[in-house]
């Protein structure tokens, strides 16, 4: 009987502009092994003209601040003075049960452009993921067929995306289904527990 895959139970995941070689490398990947191998709807390579200006963002899962893998990513870019697109959307099919990585990618996206001046924000969205859009304040304006699949024009309400000036910083979200503190350290377990007035407070 074959055995299902799981995703690592990551503790965290940072949603960002991808900085570092090992980001852009892991996203690009990404994005070749779901539009690719998944999708067909490239060959080879899923690389285009756009890439030669658009800004990478990441979702990196990891511990206590140390990132450890490329789980999604989202490209954007300025096709004309305050319009800009996002596209390239994918997030790694074992971390999709997470739920919020593709929605905070799209946020991200969508807030650092209107940080730099954007006052048009549009993607071309499969015809699939409309209703994802729409929750997330989307407005479709158009169709077209792109590599013969049915794709929605669609613009984001800015209203709803304030603009995000730290975007190499970005958000940082609790993962779902984190490991138990056994797992991650045992030792701890043995401690005594501090005074009330020392206990730890999380940060939501």
């Amino acid at each position: 009987m074959q055995t299902q895959q799981r995703h690592p139970r990551y503790s965290e995941y940072t949603i960002k502009w991808a900085s570092l070689d090992w980001e852009t490398r892991e996203a690009l990947a990404l994005r070749q092994r779901v539009f690719c191998d998944e999708q067909s709807l490239f060959e080879n390579d899923d690389r285009d003209i756009a890439d030669q200006n658009a800004q990478l963002l990441v979702a990196l899962g990891g511990h206590g601040g140390w990132h450890e893998q490329v789980v999604g990513t989202v490209r954007i870019h300025e096709e004309a003075p305050g319009i800009w697109y996002g596209s390239r959307l994918a997030v790694d099919r074992l971390f999709r049960t997470q739920g919020y990585l593709g929605a905070t990618l799209i946020k991200l996206a969508v807030s650092s452009a209107h940080a730099r001046g954007c006052c048009c924000f549009m993607a071309r969205v499969q015809a699939q993921n409309e209703v994802l859009f729409k929750r997330l304040n989307w407005n479709r304006v158009g169709e077209e067929v792109v590599r013969g699949l049915p794709h929605v024009i669609m613009q984001a309400d800015l209203s709803h995306y304030p603009p995000c000036s730290t975007p190499y910083s970005g958000f940082v979200l609790r993962g779902r289904n984190r490991k138990n503190v056994n797992e991650i350290a045992p030792q701890l377990l043995t401690l005594p527990t501090p005074p009330a007035d020392c206990a730890g407070t999380e940060v939501k």
